[in-house]
């Protein structure tokens, strides 16, 4: 009779030989919105983004930005919205929500907001929801939401906090939200939270539950297939980067500003091969809940001024820019390293109706518009923002420490810079949910670790000694 021991021993290093995952390192899906009314739908996004960074009209009416109580915004109902699976409450309730490097603070829909999401938050059902009592109300420029600033337990990619700080929405305004998103997890950093709260990502890495102080982005493109509801909308990888999704080394730029938004300078900027000056306000936000690229008025202005046959659209479309459809627009951005190619297919938003245009038909909305004037001042305004139609372009990298903003070239296959075209989904990412860890006392409790292999691993050998009980 063989001992059982021996065959333990004899077979644990090839258990132990499976794959083990990262500690503090999580890939989590993401998954992409889309709607058949994206051009109809960019007057409001643009609003929004100007609400959202405190800027004005060109020749619309001044309004100030409202100190803590407007903060930024992603458009749900615009063609690139990503979100992820968060779970909230005891026991989790799971909801999708907009993951947002342009914000810092996580609200969710509650039960008692009236047809705000398909799916809401009941504070009731959570044995660990605590309330604050008080009111808070967050502007946007496509609307308000307001609710109560509260605390409970949030599980994000196998990552689990407790006691933190969220709003619970009570009230939207119409239309604000796409029925199958319930809110927002901003991923900037805290002093631009409203909530006066420590952002998600930032309470685990102050909690050194990451193994990289950083996260990083591969966002798929859709823009240029048939219109769906819903797809899979790439990767978010918390506490590191997934090598997979890039090629070459990664290029990381120090933040230009104290860290709020993810700030770095716009240097140079190239469009159909022709050089443009970017002047003098050169300061960029870079925005994963932003769809377009946001562009002082001069420059704006210039880029266009490079593809013939393009016009500055008027009325509620004020500050975007018009194209022939059949004209590949190329446009290459550097932010003091490598330059950055963005594929003609995101700077094709879609077809202009001639009512809109006032030119004949044949016209597509641009993927860069003028964003205003700024109402705001000091060295941390941005007179850029720089969304996803260039994010798609790159894998991107936030960085807390030492600050910074990375970019690397995707994998071969995932994007195509030049043609305008691409696969859907090449990377084959699959949807999943968030999955929840048990809570303790401990506030700040770590993701996933080594054990889970490993115990499949033992479960593996008792499963073999088994059989060999049964056959000796």
């Amino acid at each position: 009779m063989i001992s059982l021991p021996l065959v333990a021993v004899a077979l644990l290093p090839f258990a132990l030989a499976a794959p083990q995952p990262d500690v503090g390192v999580i890939h989590v899906p993401i998954v992409r919105r889309s709607q058949t009314n994206r051009v109809a739908n960019l007057p409001k996004v643009v609003e929004a983004l100007r609400t959202k960074y405190g800027y004005q009209s060109t020749n619309g009416p001044y309004s100030k930005r409202a100190n803590t109580a407007t903060v930024p915004i992603t458009d749900e109902e615009n063609d690139s919205s990503y979100s992820g699976v968060v779970s909230i409450g005891t026991p989790a309730q799971e909801f999708n929500l907009i993951l947002d490097t342009g914000s810092s603070d996580l609200w969710v829909a509650t039960s008692s907001c009236t047809s705000c999401a398909s799916t809401e938050f009941i504070t009731s059902k959570s044995s660990t929801y605590q309330s604050s009592g008080s009111s808070l109300q967050i502007n946007y420029g496509s609307g308000s939401v307001k609710g109560t600033p509260s605390q409970d337990t949030v599980s994000f990619g196998g990552f689990t906090i407790t006691q933190q700080e969220l709003l619970a929405a009570s009230s939207l305004t119409s239309g604000l939200l796409d029925s199958v998103l319930s809110g927002i997890m901003g991923l900037g950093f805290n002093t631009i939270s409203a909530l006066n709260a420590t952002p998600f990502w930032q309470a685990l890495y102050n909690g050194n539950q990451l193994s990289q102080p950083l996260f990083s982005f591969y966002l798929e493109r859709y823009i240029d297939q048939s219109v769906t509801d819903s797809a899979p909308g790439g990767t978010l990888t918390l506490g590191g980067t997934n090598s997979s999704l890039y090629q070459g080394s990664i290029e990381y730029l120090s933040l230009a500003s104290a860290p709020s938004y993810w700030l770095l300078n716009v240097n140079s900027l190239s469009v159909q091969g022709n050089t443009v000056s970017v002047g003098s306000s050169t300061l960029a936000a870079i925005d994963t809940g932003t769809t377009l690229i946001a562009a002082p008025s001069t420059v704006a202005a210039n880029i266009w001024a490079q593809v013939p046959g393009s016009v500055a659209l008027t009325g509620e479309y004020e500050g975007l820019f018009a194209f022939p459809c059949n004209t590949d627009v190329t446009v290459t951005m550097s932010f003091g390293g490598s330059a950055w190619t963005i594929n003609p297919a995101d700077m094709n938003i879609g077809s202009v109706p001639s009512s809109i245009s006032g030119t004949s038909s044949g016209l597509c909305a641009g993927g860069i518009f003028d964003i205003g004037t700024s109402v705001g001042s000091g060295s941390g305004v941005p007179t850029w923002i720089i969304g996803d139609t260039f994010l798609k372009n790159v894998y991107s990298v936030f960085r807390a420490n030492p600050a910074a903003v990375g970019f690397a070239e995707l994998a071969s296959g995932l994007s195509t810079s030049t043609t305008g075209t691409s696969t859907p989904n090449p990377a084959k990412v699959s949807s999943s949910t968030a999955s929840s860890t048990s809570s303790s006392g401990n506030p700040l409790l770590g993701a996933a670790s080594t054990n889970a292999n490993i115990a499949v691993s033992l479960t593996l050998l008792a499963s073999v000694a088994a059989c060999f009980t049964l056959l000796f």
